[in-house]
């Protein structure tokens, strides 16, 4: 399943992934993702998650997002959760982009049975009706 995280800056959306993601360790059997444009919840999410930062390996747009995530379900089987924190700083497509990468990121949710959060820095009046049908939001 994919979950939206929707709201404007500063409306609490990183405070609700890092306890998303510090719950999603607690109850998962296997391993928990979290994904970054830079190093700043280091301290902030668990150390039992494994934190990458975008930035390491160059990844800016949803296709090279998307191939990172699908290489990660595909190198790990027993990764339970992926989030995603600043998915429109990692792909300056921002909204122009997002429907495709959703439906893709579904499909590869039910495939890998893996669940993931993207946290989207936008009004929610913003977000296509079509996303809605493909995504839960929080």
């Amino acid at each position: 399943m994919v979950t939206l995280l929707i709201g404007k800056k500063g409306t609490g959306k990183t405070k609700k992934l890092i306890s998303l993601a510090n719950e999603a360790v607690a109850a998962s059997t296997g391993n928990v993702v979290v994904i970054e444009k830079g190093s700043k919840l280091t301290y902030d999410v668990t150390h039992k998650a494994r934190l990458i930062d975008t930035e390491q390996y160059l990844i800016s747009g949803y296709d090279m997002l998307f191939g990172f995530i699908s290489g990660i379900c595909a190198g790990n089987y027993d990764v339970t959760d992926i989030l995603v924190d600043s998915t429109f700083k990692i792909c300056p497509e921002a909204l122009a982009g997002l429907e495709t990468f959703t439906k893709k990121l579904q499909d590869l949710a039910e495939t890998a049975s893996t669940n993931i959060v993207l946290l989207i820095s936008a009004d929610e009046s913003e977000i296509p009706e079509s996303i809605n049908a493909v995504c839960r939001k929080v």
